[in-house]
């Protein structure tokens, strides 16, 4: 895992904060983008998204593949309604109990069709999926972290799509911090 990673995943999250209407402080967001990104049905439709142009400007992302990833990352955060930072995505649709998968939000099942999906369309839908099942109230951070390390098409770089997932299983299953090698 680079630290650039964990960087543009706290930028991702502040410009979903910026786009989330904030009555308190009576700053309107943008609802009508949130709208669009969450009818986009590709990665590709999320590209033409000019609020998913600014966010590539913003984390500095540069050339095709890093620019597919914040629009990835930009159709997916636009379901989330609720940040919850305390509470790793992976933990939270895991099991309460190891011995008793009925107590997921996501059946071991869908959670393994997560972990093979390769392509930027794939994640899309299986991690939009997540966001639902965990009833739109995830950790921004965590999830944008695993978007932008996630997907194995066009990279070049196995090693840090396998070590998401191994992290994820571990996250899920509850089976404590994942061993370094070293």
């Amino acid at each position: 895992m680079r630290r650039d990673d964990r960087a543009t995943a706290r930028q991702v999250a502040t410009w979903w904060h910026e786009l989330q209407p904030d009555p308190e402080r009576k700053r309107p967001g943008d609802r009508a983008t949130l709208a669009r990104l969450r009818h986009c049905g590709s990665v590709t439709e999320a590209l033409f998204e000019p609020e998913t142009q600014m966010l590539a400007q913003r984390c500095a992302a540069q050339g095709e593949n890093a620019i597919a990833r914040m629009a990835l990352v930009a159709g997916v955060v636009a379901h989330v309604r609720t940040d919850t930072p305390a509470m790793r995505l992976a933990r939270q649709i895991g099991p309460v109990d190891m011995k008793d998968a009925a107590t997921t939000l996501c059946k071991p099942i869908r959670f393994r069709r997560l972990l093979d999906a390769r392509t930027y369309d794939e994640c899309l839908r299986g991690f939009r999926r997540l966001v639902v099942l965990a009833g739109g109230a995830v950790n921004v951070t965590d999830l944008a972290h695993a978007l932008l390390l996630w997907p194995r098409e066009g990279t070049h770089d196995d090693v840090r799509a396998e070590w998401i997932r191994r992290e994820w299983v571990y996250q899920y299953w509850n089976a404590g911090p994942m061993a370094t090698d070293g």
